[in-house]
């Protein structure tokens, strides 16, 4: 076994142990969490307002206070970045993560604490590591350098108490020297808010790195790869870095791009995992390989409840404790954490695969999916969807969107796609044919409708670069930006028909 592997195996025995005991004691270790949250904010505003002190079970939690989006955050972190503490969180809060969600002009500056940098976002870095060393104990992965591929904007002073970016901006800004080292770029590149510029000089100082291993979304990274091949004359990835073994990926779904990854990355050697690192914590990795869904991590400082779909909308919808929760149902994400977010509802949809342990994939934003006609069309149904169609023609898919064309007088409506494809079918029309019939085979209430007030679903093959020079436009390349798969309304999809 080579040294740092050696080294990596004795620092992390003691970690492995403790998921063990977490993945044995779901429930025990939640409750821990949540009396730990509420013991350590019972001070601050938020804790006074509603007497966390008080608060001794699960239930009575749930039942007094109210799940929040972020427009009743707002007002919290805008007071924390005008200087104010003590609010959500009692440590000083100088750190906010900046996202936007969806390409919506408008920001969220989600707060940051120390603690949740190292005990959530940082463990679950840790993790991924310990977790790929027990898998592979023979693998070369962490021998070399790590390609990490970060936000595009700049970690930006707004006045002497704060501080914002992107979270992998963050990451970036606070990870030890030494943890650096085994990085590449550095950090004066992946700061750079210039995408193109960075991708530029990422392609100069990386070429002739021992690149090992890759981190990042795999949607940006394929910019990254395909403009690495252009400088180099090289036909796949492992012609440049000869040792390159590991991918961690997350922020997209990565069926769509899987294909193409193994055409960029055809050595066998070649190994993936995913993991969930939002702006508002750390929640979950993948433990298995043959196994695409996520381990929940429940010793991250996070709380978690989960709203059933049906309840969404109501002025007090009900959350489930994770012991309420059944496997083969879509759920959104309700959290409370060591940076100070109160029941609040992250945007994500999951859906638990297991729950011995609590094992989930996600399914798509509480926001992102086509419910115009009662078809309920979710991210997850266009991916399969999509996934099905590439496979029986041989296309492969760069991005897409899909909204709804509504019904009028004259006709039924429709779904409107935009595609653009890395490999084109040869026939665009016979791949709308077999993309509708698959969304009818995964989604029975899209199967219904198309009976009764849906037509067959409307293509349109997307120019190279459409959905890059779209979010160029609005000044969202790179980073944590991504884009709508699905949207309820006309307002993303006219923009690109017009492009």
């Amino acid at each position: 076994m080579p040294i740092i592997n050696s080294i990596i195996s004795m620092f992390s025995s003691k970690r492995l142990t403790q998921i063990e005991y977490f993945k044995t004691n779901p429930v025990q270790v939640q409750r821990d969490t949540l009396d730990e949250l509420l013991r350590s904010a019972a001070t601050t505003e938020y804790g006074q307002k509603y007497d966390f002190a008080s608060i001794l079970t699960a239930e009575q939690y749930r039942e007094r206070l109210p799940i929040i989006h972020y427009e009743e955050l707002a007002p919290y972190s805008e007071r924390l970045m005008n200087g104010e503490q003590n609010l959500l969180w009692p440590e000083p809060i100088t750190w906010f993560a900046k996202s936007s969600g969806t390409t919506a002009a408008k920001s969220k500056f989600i707060p940051v604490s120390k603690t949740s940098l190292e005990e959530c976002h940082f463990r679950g870095g840790k993790d991924v590591i310990a977790i790929f060393n027990n898998l592979y104990p023979d693998a070369q992965a962490f021998n070399g350098k790590t390609l990490a591929l970060g936000g595009s904007s700049e970690i930006s002073k707004t006045n002497n108490n704060c501080r914002y970016g992107d979270l992998s901006a963050i990451l970036i800004s606070n990870t030890p020297f030494w943890a650096n080292m085994m990085k590449t770029p550095d950090q004066s590149i992946m700061l750079m808010s210039d995408w193109e510029e960075k991708i530029e000089k990422i392609c100069e100082t990386t070429i002739k790195e021992d690149v090992r291993s890759l981190a990042g979304v795999p949607s940006w990274f394929l910019t990254l790869i395909n403009r690495i091949l252009e400088r180099t004359g090289k036909d796949n990835l492992h012609e440049v870095w000869p040792n390159l073994e590991l991918f961690i990926h997350g922020g997209i779904n990565f069926t769509p791009y899987r294909e193409q990854y193994k055409r960029l990355l055809p050595d066998p050697k070649m190994k993936y995992l995913e993991t969930y690192n939002a702006s508002e914590g750390f929640f979950g990795l993948q433990d298995d390989p043959s196994d695409p869904s996520m381990l929940l991590m429940l010793d991250y400082g996070v709380y978690y409840e989960f709203v059933p779909m049906n309840e969404l909308g109501k002025s007090r919808p009900k959350a489930l404790l994770l012991e309420e929760v059944e496997t083969g149902v879509n759920y959104a994400i309700v959290i409370s954490t060591n940076g100070g977010l109160w029941r609040y509802m992250i945007g994500d949809t999951v859906q638990f695969t297991s729950t011995r342990p609590y094992k989930f994939k996600i399914t798509g934003r509480t926001k992102l999916f086509i419910n115009a006609f009662g078809e309920e069309l979710i991210i997850d149904n266009a991916i399969a969807a999509l996934n099905r169609a590439c496979e029986q023609t041989g296309a492969t898919v760069l991005h897409f969107t899909a909204a709804p064309v509504f019904m009028n007088e004259n006709k039924k409506g429709a779904h409107e796609w935009i595609i653009e494809f890395g490999t084109p079918p040869s026939d665009p029309e016979t791949f709308a044919d077999m993309l509708d019939k698959e969304l009818q085979r995964v989604n029975s209430d899209y199967e219904a409708k198309r009976l009764l007030s849906l037509q067959r679903l409307i293509l349109h093959v997307a120019r190279p670069n459409l959905f890059i020079d779209w979010l160029k436009e609005k000044g969202k390349l790179g980073g944590q930006n991504k884009i709508p798969q699905l949207w309820n309304d006309r307002t993303h999809i006219e923009e690109l028909l017009k492009m």
